[in-house]
């Protein structure tokens, strides 16, 4: 019950009202141990699975696009047609298993660091996030 209330704050937070389904899209996204990537189809899809329940795909969007406004989750867009959502809001790489439309995370210890010699004028690099797209041979 202690995660639900905390639930119910985060729902509150982001200015959406703490609806029996937005509680269930908030377990699916923040009970497990591992985070995860998603997709809005993904996500309607393991609530269907995990729950037996039907929740809108509106209420899905809306629900994930508030929280990437309040930085619960970030977006990682593949192509101009596909994104993407990940629980782990830190920076981190990602390949893009293009065969199996997958999102995989890259681990600090198993990429050199990126380098870049190009600056622009008036700004600093915030964060390096590289996108490695990879398919079958």
């Amino acid at each position: 019950m202690n995660n639900n209330l905390n639930f119910v704050q985060k729902l509150r937070i982001s200015g959406l009202r703490p609806t029996k389904q937005r509680i269930k899209i908030c377990e699916i996204l923040f009970c497990g141990k591992e985070t995860f990537h998603f997709s809005i189809n993904d996500l309607s899809k393991i609530i269907s699975q995990k729950t037996n329940e039907k929740i809108s795909l509106a209420t899905i969007y809306n629900t994930v696009h508030a929280f990437l406004a309040k930085g619960y989750i970030k977006q990682i867009a593949v192509n101009s047609e596909q994104n993407y959502y990940d629980t782990n809001t830190t920076d981190h790489h990602h390949f893009y298993d293009e065969d199996k439309n997958q999102l995989i995370d890259i681990h600090d210890n198993e990429v050199e660091p990126v380098k870049i010699n190009r600056k622009i004028p008036g700004k600093k690099i915030k964060s390096i996030e590289v996108l490695v797209k990879v398919q079958n041979n």
